[in-house]
């Protein structure tokens, strides 16, 4: 069958190297997840490192033409390959309420559109592995204190511990990408006691990277916090000097004051 033609539009850059794939695949061995998700197959490459096994794979992907590919490739899966736009799905439904892990090589250009929406069903996803931009993926698992260590990295941190696994050269993509690839994997947390507002977390994370040149002082006064709470000498921090952990205490503070 006729090979599918990359589409910038939709950030496509198929993964040639068989050796790349098969260990992209492998950081689901101690994974205990028999539910699978596979974002962005494009022409199934990684996918035949999947399908073996005793776990339920289903392949999610936009692209009419890869689908269409894939259904002729992969015939026996043809009820299991949905032509959908991930960042629209309710992710809930995709195995009826059961948890599963994703795994991709994901397209570039919605990298932090994909991250926000595992963060957004994360009580359903316990292991999320794959290929993005080095850089993102490097941003994701940086430590504090770093001009790379941002919202994604806070609030990854927060529910999951992340670890960067190898570089990827453009040579083994078709089209080659102007960057590097990076492939990293997050793994929940296990022991995550949730006895904080969620959605402030978020909206102090949010906010105080927006203006992360300045002290959390003077970056969270758009969120009405009292006199006497700002004068913690946590606020004389600039974001990027604090943890995942150090955040969420801050948020307690903060919605404690509220209350």
């Amino acid at each position: 069958m006729k090979a599918v033609s990359p589409k910038k539009k939709l950030g496509q850059h198929f993964l040639n190297d068989l050796n790349i794939a098969q260990k992209i695949a492998d950081l689901l061995q101690n994974q205990n997840c028999k539910n699978i998700v596979e974002l962005g197959p494009g022409m199934g490459v990684l996918t035949q490192f999947l399908i073996s096994g005793q776990r339920n794979l289903k392949l999610i992907e936009i692209d009419n033409e890869s689908v269409t590919y894939l259904n002729h490739k992969y015939s026996k899966m043809q009820k299991d390959i949905l032509n959908e736009d991930f960042l629209k799905m309710d992710l809930s439904k995709i195995f009826n309420g059961q948890s599963f892990g994703i795994i991709g090589n994901f397209p570039y250009n919605i990298s932090s559109q994909i991250i926000f929406k595992v963060l957004e069903f994360r009580q359903y996803i316990p292991f999320f592995c794959g290929m993005f931009q080095k850089e993102v993926a490097q941003r994701i698992c940086e430590k504090p204190g770093t001009k790379a260590y941002g919202i994604l990295s806070v609030l990854c941190q927060t529910y999951y511990n992340p670890q960067y696994h190898f570089d990827v050269s453009p040579g083994v993509f078709n089209p080659p990408p102007k960057v590097d690839s990076g492939v990293f994997s997050l793994t929940r947390k296990g022991n995550l006691i949730i006895d904080f507002d969620e959605n402030l977390l978020f909206k102090i994370v949010k906010t105080g990277f927006q203006q992360r040149r300045k002290t959390l002082r003077n970056s969270l006064k758009s969120l009405n916090i009292s006199q006497l709470i700002l004068e913690d000498s946590i606020f004389d921090l600039r974001p990027e000097k604090l943890s995942s952990a150090q955040f969420i205490e801050l948020t307690k503070k903060v919605g404690n004051a509220k209350i």
